[in-house]
This record gives C-alpha cells, structure tokens and sequence, in this order.
C-alpha cells in the first residue's frame, strides 16, 4: 500500500508502546509512537495522522488532554483510547469529548483492529460526507476479506477523493 493509513499512539509504558506499534505495522498500517502527549500533540502538528490511539494515565499531558487538543485541532483525525485504568465515568467523558471509541488493557489484538478498521472508516465517511449506504457500496468487493484488505480499500477511496 503506498499511502498507509498513519496512526499516532501515546502511551507512556514504553514496552506496550513498542509492541503494540510492531503488530500494527505488520498489518501494514504507518505507526509513530510517543511515550508522552505533549511531544504526540507536536508531533501531531507537523505531520497528518489519520487516528490516534491514546493511553488516559500518562505522567504530565493526560489522555484526555491530548485527546481534547487533538479534536480541536485536528477534526478528521479520529481518536481511540486504550487505557488500563478505565471507568464508566471516563468513558462516557471521552466519548463526550469526542473519542470514537473507548477499549480496556488488555485488549485482543483483532477486536482493537475492528475498532482501528471502523474508526477509519467513519473518518472517510465524516471527511468526504458519505453516506452509510454509499460507502457500503464503495466496499462491496471487499466482502468477505479481512480487515485489512478493507482498510486499505478505504484508504484507496480517500486518496481518489481527495485529488
């Protein structure tokens, strides 16, 4: 896939980080990691992401800091938190705060996947106002294929509309 679909993950435990970044690039997805919010929330302004994946409990720059500098500043970029020490009462704040979705450590690698995979799919649809109906017809030949046979249809559709 020549334009990958680019993730920003910030997590500060540094194993978790370095893992969870080697999996998503074997799936073929463009992965930069940051242990903290502030040097993510930098790195963000300078470069395009499509989602983010954010850790809520990090030493300086909270989760949800960074989520609510990244919607602001980045209205097509669509943020999944991943958090260890997740409550009802945070996920409904997040949510609120604009996170496409709110997943709990651990998480098995193909349920984050669907949520990564649905999460860019609703920023194509967001970005280009697509209907549900005509992005199902835009990903009817990849019925039946794996998540990532999607997202790289997606991203195909992206980067047609967006020249």
């Amino acid at each position: 896939m020549a334009n990958k679909i680019r993730v920003l993950i910030v997590d500060d435990e540094v194993r978790f980080l370095k893992t969870l970044s080697q999996r998503l690039e074997l799936r073929g997805l463009e992965v930069t990691g940051h242990s903290n919010g502030q040097d993510a929330v930098e790195t963000a302004r300078q470069q395009e992401f499509d989602l983010a994946l954010l850790d809520l409990k990090m030493p300086g720059m909270s989760g949800e800091q960074v989520l609510d500098v990244l919607r602001a500043e980045h209205p097509d970029m669509e943020v999944v938190i991943l958090t260890g020490h997740g409550s009802i009462d945070s996920a409904i704040a997040c949510t609120r705060q604009g996170a496409y979705s709110y997943l709990q450590k651990p998480c098995e690698e193909e349920e984050l996947f669907k949520v990564l995979k649905d999460a860019y799919q609703k920023r194509v649809q967001r970005k280009f106002q697509l209907s549900q109906e005509k992005i199902e017809q835009l990903l009817a030949g990849a019925t039946g294929q794996s998540a990532l046979a999607i997202l790289r249809r997606l991203k195909e559709i992206e980067d047609s509309r967006s020249k």
